[in-house]
């Protein structure tokens, strides 16, 4: 989540997403952990809730109504939050919490399945993405075109609908996450121990694979060996992507676990709140650009930013990376204030609906 925003604020100023400067390759480089992480954990999570329902219709009602709120405030209220302006039929963007929402509906019916069954679906789905752009060769058009939204297969989509993030392989990525629950009620010797296996196996076959694809790509000038390896592609993510962003980090999960301090603290608590999270640091963060842009040029912009996060921002008009990271540790300081304010209230119990955020 923390790193997250680092990516947003790099969308509000303008900073490209990579390039040759290093520096601005590894920005955006370390934000591509966030949403294979989000989506893995959403499953993990959905099977740790269900053990504690005991029930699984109820889990899947959950995972229907929870999708479907996700989808609507992609929509509406987080769509709002980009852009600052009601033109929806110009710009509506079937962003992140769009693409969670359509995996949560989708794993409900996954559900009645064993955690097992549902996990190795889950990887057949990531490793196999590729035969899903089939249908869209084949479907009639307007079916076809609706296709791209599940994957791509070559059609123009739906302009009144911007795609950011298809299905699929993120639904396998989620049920992935999901059929890992049950590695983490083990006792904590075994979980550790797999974990460890499963993290660093997939990080040494993203490291293969990435060095045998880096040395096979040609071109005039091309980048650096190291960042032709860690330069996969996220839209849709490459299988070579999803081992290097979910390899590293469930290996790092037995580190996490016994994490202490003030840091660990921090997270613990962004963590106890992320949905109240996510719907606050958008809008906090255009705000800020605003601000930001205000003192610098006089002016606030917003038209720069009416299609974020495709924000159009001149070359010469863009922050340097001192400025970015300045803005995102303003932001993270505002935001810990109001979850932390929040977290109490949620946790109070005052407010049962609460559970939703």
């Amino acid at each position: 989540m923390v790193l997250m925003a680092i990516d947003h604020v790099r969308v509000y100023s303008g900073v490209p997403a990579g390039g040759r400067v290093w520096s601005v390759f590894l920005t955006r480089w370390v934000t591509h952990f966030c949403a294979p992480w989000f989506v893995f954990l959403a499953g993990t999570g959905a099977f740790l809730y269900g053990q504690k329902l005991d029930a699984r219709r109820g889990l899947a009602k959950f995972l229907v109504s929870r999708g479907a709120l996700l989808v609507i405030l992609e929509l509406t209220i987080i769509r709002l939050s980009w852009t600052y302006n009601f033109d929806y039929a110009k710009f509506t963007l079937a962003g992140v919490i769009w693409m969670l929402g359509w995996s949560m509906i989708l794993l409900a019916a996954l559900v009645p399945l064993s955690p097992k069954t549902v996990g190795f679906a889950g990887l057949a789905m990531m490793v196999a993405q590729q035969i899903f752009a089939l249908p869209g060769k084949f479907l009639p058009t307007v079916l076809a075109r609706s296709w791209e939204y599940i994957y791509p297969g070559g059609n123009d989509a739906f302009e009144a609908l911007t795609i950011l993030y298809v299905i699929v392989p993120w639904v396998g990525v989620m049920a992935a996450g999901y059929g890992f629950g049950a590695i983490l009620q083990r006792d904590p010797e075994s979980r550790r121990r797999l974990c460890l296996a499963v993290g660093l196996a997939s990080t040494a076959l993203f490291i293969a694979l990435g060095i045998f694809l880096a040395l096979g790509a040609s071109g005039q000038n091309p980048p650096p060996l190291w960042e032709r390896v860690l330069n996969q592609q996220k839209y849709p993510p490459s299988q070579v992507f999803l081992l290097m962003t979910l390899g590293p980090m469930i290996a790092l999960l037995p580190f996490a676990e016994r994490a202490e301090g003030a840091w660990a603290g921090t997270l613990a608590l962004f963590g106890r709140v992320p949905m109240f999270y996510y719907l606050l640091h958008i809008p906090l963060i255009h705000f800020l650009a605003l601000v930001t842009n205000l003192l610098r040029e006089g002016a606030f912009h917003q038209e720069w930013y009416n299609s974020a996060p495709y924000a159009q921002v001149p070359p010469d008009h863009r922050w340097p990376l001192a400025l970015l990271y300045l803005v995102w540790a303003v932001a993270l300081a505002i935001l810990y204030a109001l979850c932390r304010w929040f977290a109490n209230v949620k946790a109070s119990g005052r407010y049962p609906w609460l559970r939703f955020i």
